[in-house]
């Protein structure tokens, strides 16, 4: 069993590290917090990275550091109002043990909380102001970031994939999904014309959070004033349409992702209004014509993006996705083409709304 106490010596700490405990479920990376001696609170934030997930997390390392730097900049509180990250003694930004596993380290937030889900439309306003004001801060980052996830968001890969998923038909299940095959096909050239619009610089480049669910940004524990977005592993150079668009996928669905019953599953005009007021007040003036064109629709573009990705992990026979029935990346697929639906029937007027925000 590795020791992780051990394993928070070789990081460049403001004194000896005496005590580590567990924090969060671990679904990705395993986190800790660090406590140094004869203290009652933490003092840092210690993670053991997935490198199976995140196979280049010296890149990711460097997307972090560089990008939070250039937020630390920006801010009047640059000890909470962005990542800290914290080199090893040697000066590194990550550390390799020797299992081949990937450690790195963080100052911790102090007097801060964040939110587990978005369950009103002011949670979701806090949500968009959240992503609004990352956005905003990296508006003029200069440089690219590595791509830690290839070919994420970007459908034209996601087709190649698809593609090569029907042709093997590995788990047999091809001949059953006449109807779920074609929601895919059906929609296939709309999807690859709006990211053409990115290919041909229509669409900029730009930084890119990734992870978008309200968890992954801070609130001031006294005041409730945003303070960071936070779990950066996913930062990349794409187009914020697909944070965007991956937020409302989360934020505006009335049901489960993996609902069997769809009658709960829809998008919530409220929720989207609330979302969108939030990140506008931060970004309206400095999105391109296609961003604030296609911002709405940047919703159904990310929902229809995981209604494939449902679909194509069923008929690979469930490599890819965690499931607790058979059947259950079917019901992922079906009640995320029930959003994606009532996306749709809504899109004139999400775009309505937002030409008067």
């Amino acid at each position: 069993m590795t020791d992780i106490l051990s394993i928070a010596a070789f990081f460049a700490t403001e004194g000896e590290a005496a005590v580590v405990k567990p924090l969060g479920e671990g679904f990705i990376n395993d986190t800790y917090t660090v406590f140094l001696k004869d203290r009652t609170t933490p003092d840092y934030i210690l993670q053991r990275k997935n490198h199976i997930v995140f196979p280049d997390v010296p890149a990711m390392m460097d997307n972090i550091n560089r990008v939070s730097r250039h937020i630390r900049a920006k801010v009047s509180d640059p000890l909470r109002e962005t990542l800290t990250v914290i080199p090893t003694k040697d000066g590194k930004l990550y550390y390799k043990d020797s299992d081949g596993n990937f450690w790195a380290m963080c100052l911790f937030i102090k007097d801060s909380m964040s939110f587990d889900r978005a369950d009103s439309p002011d949670r979701a306003y806090q949500g968009g102001l959240g992503l609004g004001t990352f956005h905003r801060q990296v508006a003029d980052f200069d440089g690219s970031l590595t791509e830690i996830i290839k070919g994420f968001h970007n459908i034209r890969w996601r087709f190649k994939q698809w593609d090569a998923s029907l042709e093997r038909n590995a788990a047999g299940r091809v001949r059953e999904l006449g109807n779920e095959i074609s929601w895919i096909e059906s929609r296939r050239e709309k999807m690859l014309s709006f990211w053409k619009l990115y290919e041909d610089g229509t669409i900029p480049v730009r930084v890119t959070h990734g992870d978008t669910k309200i968890s992954n940004f801070l609130f001031d524990s006294r005041s409730g004033r945003l303070l960071c977005a936070i779990d950066l592993d996913t930062m990349m150079s794409s187009t914020l349409l697909n944070d965007t668009g991956d937020a409302l996928r989360s934020y505006t669905n009335t049901g489960a992702e993996d609902d069997p019953d769809l009658g709960k599953v829809s998008m919530s005009m409220d929720m989207f209004e609330a979302y969108m007021k939030g990140y506008l007040k931060e970004m309206k003036e400095l999105l391109a014509p296609a961003e604030l064109e296609y911002l709405a629709f940047s919703g159904i573009y990310i929902t229809y993006e995981q209604v494939l990705r449902f679909l194509m992990d069923y008929i690979d026979g469930d490599t890819y996705y965690k499931i607790k029935s058979p059947d259950h990346n079917l019901v992922r697929t079906r009640a995320q083409y029930k959003l994606l639906t009532s996306m749709e029937e809504q899109l004139l007027e999400m775009e309505r709304k937002i030409s008067f925000f």
